[in-house]
C-alpha cells in the first residue's frame, strides 16, 4: 500500500476512524527523513491493514505546529482515534515492526479508561 499524504484538510478524517494510522512527519531537506522513507514504505507494504501517512512539515506547518513537532522525522501512532505513540527519530526496521506489534496488542478499552481518567 502506498502512503497517504496528510494535509490540514484530510488529517482529522484520516486519523479519527477505527484502526491504526501511523504518521511520519518529515521534510524533503531532512537526511534522516529520506533514509527512513524506504523503511516506512516497506512497512506499509507488509501491513496493508494499517494506514501509513506522511505529513510534509514544510507544506503543512500548521499541522507540525499543532502537534509540537520539534524534530523530524517524528513517528506518531493513532489507534481508534487516540494518539498512542509519538517519538522523534528515524526508527530502524526492526524497531518499527516492534512498534506495530505493540500497537496491535494494546487493550484499547484500558487506553480509553486511562484517557478518561487523565481528562478529569
Amino acid at each position: 500500500m502506498a502512503t497517504v499524504a496528510l494535509t490540514a484538510e484530510n488529517f482529522s478524517e484520516t486519523v479519527s476512524g477505527e484502526g491504526i494510522v501511523l504518521v511520519d512527519f518529515w521534510a524533503s531537506w531532512c537526511g534522516p527523513c529520506r533514509a527512513f522513507a524506504p523503511v516506512y514504505e516497506r512497512a506499509s507494504e507488509n501491513h496493508p491493514d494499517i494506514t501509513f501517512a506522511k505529513v510534509d512539515t514544510e507544506a503543512e506547518q500548521l499541522l507540525a505546529s499543532e502537534f509540537e513537532i520539534r524534530s523530524i522525522p517524528t513517528v506518531m501512532a493513532i489507534r481508534d482515534g487516540i494518539m498512542v505513540f509519538s517519538q522523534p527519530g528515524a526508527l530502524p526496521e526492526a524497531a518499527l515492526e516492534s512498534l506495530i506489534s505493540q500497537i496491535r496488542a494494546l487493550d484499547m478499552d484500558e487506553v480509553r479508561r486511562q484517557v478518561a481518567a487523565n481528562a478529569s
